[in-house]
């Protein structure tokens, strides 16, 4: 017995977290009765589960993508408003979708995936993977500041884990600072940034634990290697 929304990720159909809501919204039937409650198992050789009226099956083989997503894309499947997504980008004949995301205005290294599994493990931070970015801020950063990044600055009602900090450059009235965390809540880095007082005036993500954008240019994509994977996947 399996639980339902572990086997809608591990079909393909999106990540753990993104199937548990569209159980509980009522997108799902087993056996042809909707379940709008978490906890239901099933029996993937002999039950029947569908996701908006259409049959899923488990997939035996995955890709792993990685893109260098330009500014000016939206790190989601589709936008209700009409924008640019990051899949506008790539041309692959599976259903996949994001890990994690990159907001509007951030570059750089984002993952791609059909492996619903990973990606929620990927997501969360207990796997300590960090992701390290490289920023462009306002003002002239000092150690005092980095310090602060390293041990943990307030967020709105949360203080953030310790990030890794160095400075790369001063330069007039801008600093450029490389900084690295393990946590992915929304627009984390910049309002670090802005909580020491050094708001952000450009953002790229150069690496995701061992994977890097290597030769990628700007709205480039290639599969990951073999060894890129097994990173993903071990522990």
């Amino acid at each position: 017995m399996e639980r339902l929304q572990k086997y809608i990720a591990s079909c393909g159909i999106t990540s753990r977290r993104k199937a548990e809501e569209l159980i509980l919204n009522g997108h799902v039937k087993v056996n042809g009765v909707t379940i709008n409650e978490l906890g239901t198992k099933i029996d993937p050789d002999k039950d029947i589960v569908t996701v908006n009226d259409k049959r899923i099956t488990e997939k035996n083989e995955f890709v792993y993508i990685k893109l260098n997503k330009p500014t000016g894309y939206i790190t989601t499947v589709k936008d209700q408003f009409g924008r640019k997504t990051v899949l506008d980008l790539i041309n692959v004949k599976e259903r996949i979708y994001p890990i994690g995301r990159l907001d509007f205005n951030t570059s750089g290294l984002l993952l791609l995936t059909n492996d619903g599994e990973l990606a929620n493990k990927l997501m969360h931070p207990k796997y300590h993977i960090y992701k390290t970015y490289i920023a462009d801020v306002r003002g002239q950063v000092s150690e005092e500041s980095l310090q602060k990044l390293r041990t943990g600055v307030h967020i709105e009602d949360y203080k953030t884990s310790p990030a890794k900090a160095k400075l790369i450059e001063l330069k007039d009235n801008k600093s450029t600072v490389q900084i690295s965390i393990y946590e992915g809540k929304n627009r984390q880095v910049r309002k670090m940034m802005d909580a020491v007082g050094h708001p952000v005036l450009s953002l790229k993500r150069i690496s995701f634990g061992e994977i890097n954008l290597a030769n990628l240019k700007s709205g480039e994509w290639a599969y990951l290697s073999n060894n890129e994977i097994n990173f993903l996947k071990k522990g």
